[in-house]
Protein backbone atom coordinates (compact mmCIF):
# COMPACT_ATOMS: atom_id res chain seq x y z
CA UNK A 1 0.00 0.00 0.00
CA UNK A 2 1.22 3.53 -0.96
CA UNK A 3 2.16 5.45 1.81
CA UNK A 4 2.33 9.34 1.04
CA UNK A 5 4.16 12.11 3.95
CA UNK A 6 4.18 15.31 3.71
CA UNK A 7 7.44 15.41 2.33
CA UNK A 8 6.27 13.71 -0.59
CA UNK A 9 8.05 10.54 0.59
CA UNK A 10 6.40 7.17 -1.13
CA UNK A 11 6.48 3.72 0.19
CA UNK A 12 4.91 0.85 -0.80
CA UNK A 13 5.15 -1.61 2.16
CA UNK A 14 8.64 -1.27 3.67
CA UNK A 15 10.58 0.33 0.93
CA UNK A 16 10.68 3.86 -0.10
CA UNK A 17 10.64 3.22 -3.79
CA UNK A 18 10.61 7.01 -4.70
CA UNK A 19 13.62 7.60 -2.61
CA UNK A 20 15.11 4.63 -3.76
CA UNK A 21 14.48 5.18 -7.62
CA UNK A 22 15.68 9.07 -7.04
CA UNK A 23 19.00 8.20 -5.56
CA UNK A 24 19.85 5.04 -8.74
CA UNK A 25 18.49 7.67 -11.16
CA UNK A 26 21.31 10.46 -9.28
CA UNK A 27 24.20 8.29 -9.57
CA UNK A 28 23.81 6.71 -13.26
CA UNK A 29 23.06 10.70 -14.55
CA UNK A 30 26.31 11.48 -12.16
CA UNK A 31 28.35 9.36 -14.52
CA UNK A 32 26.68 9.80 -17.28
CA UNK A 33 27.22 13.43 -17.58
CA UNK A 34 30.87 13.19 -17.82
CA UNK A 35 30.51 10.31 -19.76
CA UNK A 36 34.19 11.22 -21.55
CA UNK A 37 35.76 10.14 -18.72
CA UNK A 38 33.67 7.25 -17.42
CA UNK A 39 33.10 5.63 -20.58
CA UNK A 40 34.91 6.47 -23.43
CA UNK A 41 38.25 6.78 -20.89
CA UNK A 42 38.18 2.80 -20.29
CA UNK A 43 37.59 1.72 -23.92
CA UNK A 44 40.38 3.34 -24.84
CA UNK A 45 42.73 2.48 -22.00
CA UNK A 46 41.16 -0.98 -22.57
CA UNK A 47 42.07 -0.22 -25.93
CA UNK A 48 45.74 0.53 -25.26
CA UNK A 49 46.33 -2.75 -23.16
CA UNK A 50 45.21 -4.62 -25.81
CA UNK A 51 47.48 -2.99 -28.63
CA UNK A 52 50.21 -2.95 -26.51
CA UNK A 53 50.26 -6.75 -25.07
CA UNK A 54 49.43 -8.14 -29.04
CA UNK A 55 52.21 -6.05 -30.51
CA UNK A 56 55.02 -6.26 -27.26
CA UNK A 57 54.28 -10.17 -26.32
CA UNK A 58 51.08 -11.89 -28.85
CA UNK A 59 53.57 -12.92 -31.28
CA UNK A 60 56.32 -14.67 -29.33
CA UNK A 61 53.92 -15.55 -26.59
CA UNK A 62 52.16 -18.26 -28.47
CA UNK A 63 48.81 -19.97 -27.22
CA UNK A 64 47.80 -20.11 -23.53
CA UNK A 65 45.52 -22.88 -22.96
CA UNK A 66 44.51 -23.28 -26.08
CA UNK A 67 43.60 -20.00 -26.79
CA UNK A 68 45.41 -16.80 -28.57
CA UNK A 69 47.48 -14.60 -25.91
CA UNK A 70 45.00 -11.93 -27.16
CA UNK A 71 41.90 -13.51 -26.93
CA UNK A 72 43.03 -14.94 -23.58
CA UNK A 73 43.92 -12.04 -21.91
CA UNK A 74 41.15 -10.11 -23.86
CA UNK A 75 38.54 -11.20 -20.67
CA UNK A 76 40.69 -9.83 -18.04
CA UNK A 77 41.33 -6.96 -19.60
CA UNK A 78 37.49 -6.23 -19.99
CA UNK A 79 36.91 -7.14 -16.07
CA UNK A 80 39.92 -4.86 -14.77
CA UNK A 81 38.13 -2.02 -16.03
CA UNK A 82 35.16 -2.75 -15.35
CA UNK A 83 35.31 -3.39 -11.39
CA UNK A 84 37.97 -0.70 -11.36
CA UNK A 85 34.93 2.08 -12.87
CA UNK A 86 32.67 0.18 -10.08
CA UNK A 87 34.59 1.11 -7.50
CA UNK A 88 35.30 4.59 -8.78
CA UNK A 89 31.85 5.12 -9.09
CA UNK A 90 31.24 4.42 -5.69
CA UNK A 91 33.94 5.39 -3.69
CA UNK A 92 34.48 9.23 -5.55
CA UNK A 93 30.49 10.16 -5.26
CA UNK A 94 30.50 9.42 -1.11
CA UNK A 95 34.13 10.78 -0.89
CA UNK A 96 32.89 14.12 -2.85
CA UNK A 97 30.16 14.49 -0.70
CA UNK A 98 31.69 14.03 2.44
CA UNK A 99 34.58 16.90 1.39
CA UNK A 100 32.22 19.08 -0.46
CA UNK A 101 29.84 18.70 3.07
CA UNK A 102 26.88 17.85 0.77
CA UNK A 103 26.87 14.11 2.04
CA UNK A 104 23.94 14.86 4.32
CA UNK A 105 21.74 15.79 1.42
CA UNK A 106 21.59 11.88 0.96
CA UNK A 107 22.05 10.64 4.42
CA UNK A 108 18.78 13.31 5.92
CA UNK A 109 15.92 12.08 3.13
CA UNK A 110 13.76 8.88 4.74
CA UNK A 111 15.96 6.57 3.18
CA UNK A 112 17.11 2.67 4.97
CA UNK A 113 20.94 1.69 5.00
CA UNK A 114 19.68 -0.41 2.63
CA UNK A 115 18.02 1.35 0.46
CA UNK A 116 21.34 3.58 0.17
CA UNK A 117 23.41 0.59 -0.55
CA UNK A 118 21.18 -0.66 -2.83
CA UNK A 119 21.16 3.43 -4.85
CA UNK A 120 24.75 3.00 -4.80
CA UNK A 121 25.13 -0.05 -6.16
CA UNK A 122 22.43 0.32 -8.79
CA UNK A 123 25.28 3.36 -10.44
CA UNK A 124 28.47 0.53 -10.00
CA UNK A 125 26.51 -1.88 -11.55
CA UNK A 126 25.22 0.54 -14.57
CA UNK A 127 28.70 2.08 -14.99
CA UNK A 128 29.96 -1.51 -15.22
CA UNK A 129 27.61 -2.59 -17.79
CA UNK A 130 28.18 0.11 -19.59
CA UNK A 131 31.75 0.05 -19.53
CA UNK A 132 31.91 -4.00 -20.46
CA UNK A 133 29.37 -3.73 -23.55
CA UNK A 134 31.45 -0.64 -24.97
CA UNK A 135 34.49 -3.12 -24.85
CA UNK A 136 32.52 -5.31 -26.00
CA UNK A 137 31.70 -4.32 -28.62
CA UNK A 138 35.38 -2.71 -29.92
CA UNK A 139 36.47 -6.51 -29.19
CA UNK A 140 33.79 -7.38 -31.75
CA UNK A 141 34.54 -5.08 -34.15
CA UNK A 142 38.36 -5.53 -34.09
CA UNK A 143 38.99 -9.07 -33.05
CA UNK A 144 35.61 -10.60 -34.49
CA UNK A 145 35.79 -11.85 -30.35
CA UNK A 146 31.44 -13.04 -29.69
CA UNK A 147 31.23 -14.61 -26.03
CA UNK A 148 30.71 -18.31 -25.50
CA UNK A 149 28.86 -18.34 -23.08
CA UNK A 150 26.80 -15.06 -22.97
CA UNK A 151 24.94 -15.04 -20.03
CA UNK A 152 27.68 -16.48 -17.69
CA UNK A 153 29.71 -13.16 -18.93
CA UNK A 154 27.11 -10.82 -18.07
CA UNK A 155 26.79 -12.58 -14.32
CA UNK A 156 30.32 -12.10 -13.59
CA UNK A 157 30.33 -8.78 -15.19
CA UNK A 158 27.59 -8.10 -12.72
CA UNK A 159 28.51 -9.66 -10.06
CA UNK A 160 31.91 -7.97 -10.49
CA UNK A 161 30.00 -4.35 -10.49
CA UNK A 162 28.40 -5.56 -6.98
CA UNK A 163 31.35 -6.49 -5.50
CA UNK A 164 33.80 -3.61 -6.33
CA UNK A 165 31.04 -0.79 -5.65
CA UNK A 166 30.50 -2.00 -2.38
CA UNK A 167 33.92 -2.06 -2.14
CA UNK A 168 33.78 0.96 -3.02
CA UNK A 169 30.99 2.22 -0.66
CA UNK A 170 32.94 0.73 2.11
CA UNK A 171 36.34 2.59 0.91
CA UNK A 172 34.25 5.98 0.64
CA UNK A 173 32.46 5.95 3.83
CA UNK A 174 35.83 5.11 5.78
CA UNK A 175 38.19 7.75 3.59
CA UNK A 176 37.49 11.42 4.71
CA UNK A 177 39.70 12.63 2.30
CA UNK A 178 41.24 12.12 -1.56
CA UNK A 179 44.92 11.30 -0.57
CA UNK A 180 43.28 8.55 1.51
CA UNK A 181 40.97 7.32 -1.42
CA UNK A 182 44.17 7.56 -3.64
CA UNK A 183 45.59 5.36 -1.15
CA UNK A 184 43.41 2.53 -1.05
CA UNK A 185 42.77 2.46 -4.96
CA UNK A 186 47.18 2.33 -5.50
CA UNK A 187 47.61 -0.22 -2.55
CA UNK A 188 44.62 -2.79 -2.57
CA UNK A 189 41.99 -2.20 -5.35
CA UNK A 190 45.13 -2.11 -8.21
CA UNK A 191 46.77 -5.15 -6.87
CA UNK A 192 44.11 -7.33 -6.25
CA UNK A 193 43.05 -6.54 -10.02
CA UNK A 194 46.52 -6.87 -11.64
CA UNK A 195 47.13 -10.13 -9.72
CA UNK A 196 44.44 -12.17 -10.27
CA UNK A 197 45.06 -13.37 -13.63
CA UNK A 198 44.00 -10.43 -15.82
CA UNK A 199 47.08 -11.40 -18.30
CA UNK A 200 48.53 -14.67 -17.54
CA UNK A 201 47.08 -17.84 -16.26
CA UNK A 202 47.79 -18.63 -12.99
CA UNK A 203 48.87 -22.27 -13.56
CA UNK A 204 51.94 -20.44 -15.04
CA UNK A 205 52.52 -19.56 -11.43
CA UNK A 206 54.49 -21.44 -8.45
CA UNK A 207 52.54 -23.16 -6.30
CA UNK A 208 52.79 -21.08 -3.58
CA UNK A 209 51.55 -18.07 -5.41
CA UNK A 210 48.70 -20.31 -7.06
CA UNK A 211 47.11 -20.77 -4.05
CA UNK A 212 47.78 -17.33 -2.89
CA UNK A 213 45.75 -16.16 -5.94
CA UNK A 214 43.01 -18.75 -4.83
CA UNK A 215 42.13 -16.32 -1.85
CA UNK A 216 41.77 -13.29 -3.98
CA UNK A 217 38.26 -12.78 -5.10
CA UNK A 218 38.63 -10.89 -8.29
CA UNK A 219 40.73 -14.37 -9.42
CA UNK A 220 36.88 -15.93 -9.48
CA UNK A 221 35.63 -12.79 -11.16
CA UNK A 222 38.33 -12.33 -14.15
CA UNK A 223 38.52 -16.30 -14.33
CA UNK A 224 34.21 -16.59 -14.69
CA UNK A 225 34.19 -14.13 -17.12
CA UNK A 226 36.83 -15.33 -19.35
CA UNK A 227 34.90 -18.43 -18.94
CA UNK A 228 31.80 -16.94 -20.52
CA UNK A 229 33.92 -15.29 -23.35
CA UNK A 230 36.18 -17.90 -24.76
CA UNK A 231 34.80 -21.24 -23.00
CA UNK A 232 37.77 -21.56 -21.07
CA UNK A 233 39.29 -21.28 -17.38
CA UNK A 234 41.41 -21.92 -14.38
CA UNK A 235 38.61 -22.81 -11.95
CA UNK A 236 34.81 -24.22 -12.02
CA UNK A 237 32.77 -21.26 -12.98
CA UNK A 238 30.51 -22.69 -10.59
CA UNK A 239 32.91 -22.43 -7.88
CA UNK A 240 33.73 -18.89 -9.05
CA UNK A 241 29.99 -17.94 -9.09
CA UNK A 242 30.00 -19.20 -5.37
CA UNK A 243 32.75 -16.90 -4.44
CA UNK A 244 31.83 -14.04 -5.91
CA UNK A 245 28.08 -13.75 -4.49
CA UNK A 246 29.25 -14.35 -0.95
CA UNK A 247 31.88 -11.77 -1.54
CA UNK A 248 29.38 -9.52 -2.74
CA UNK A 249 26.98 -10.55 0.08
CA UNK A 250 29.69 -9.43 2.70
CA UNK A 251 30.78 -6.14 1.04
CA UNK A 252 27.00 -5.24 0.86
CA UNK A 253 26.23 -6.10 4.86
CA UNK A 254 29.49 -4.50 5.61
CA UNK A 255 28.31 -1.14 3.50
CA UNK A 256 24.82 -1.61 5.44
CA UNK A 257 26.31 -1.73 8.99
CA UNK A 258 28.53 1.05 8.23
CA UNK A 259 25.15 3.41 7.22
CA UNK A 260 23.39 2.04 9.63
CA UNK A 261 25.69 2.84 12.33
CA UNK A 262 26.55 6.34 10.63
CA UNK A 263 30.65 5.27 11.07
CA UNK A 264 32.93 7.92 9.69
CA UNK A 265 29.46 9.79 8.43
CA UNK A 266 27.90 11.71 11.21
CA UNK A 267 29.50 14.24 12.97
Amino acid sequence: MAIESGMGTRRFGRVNWLGLFTLCAREIQRFMAVWTQTVLAPLATAGLFMLIFSIAIGPSRGDVMGVDFTDFIAPGILMMSVIQNAFANTSSSIVIGKVQGNIVDTLMPPLSPAELVTGYLAGAVGRGLIVAVAISLGLFVFRGSVPVHPLWALTFVVLGSLFLGGLGIVAGIFANKFDQMAAITNFIVTPLAFLSGTFYSVQALPPGLREITHFNPVFYLIDGARYGAIGVSDSSPWLGLAVSVASCLAVAVAAWMMFARGYRLKA
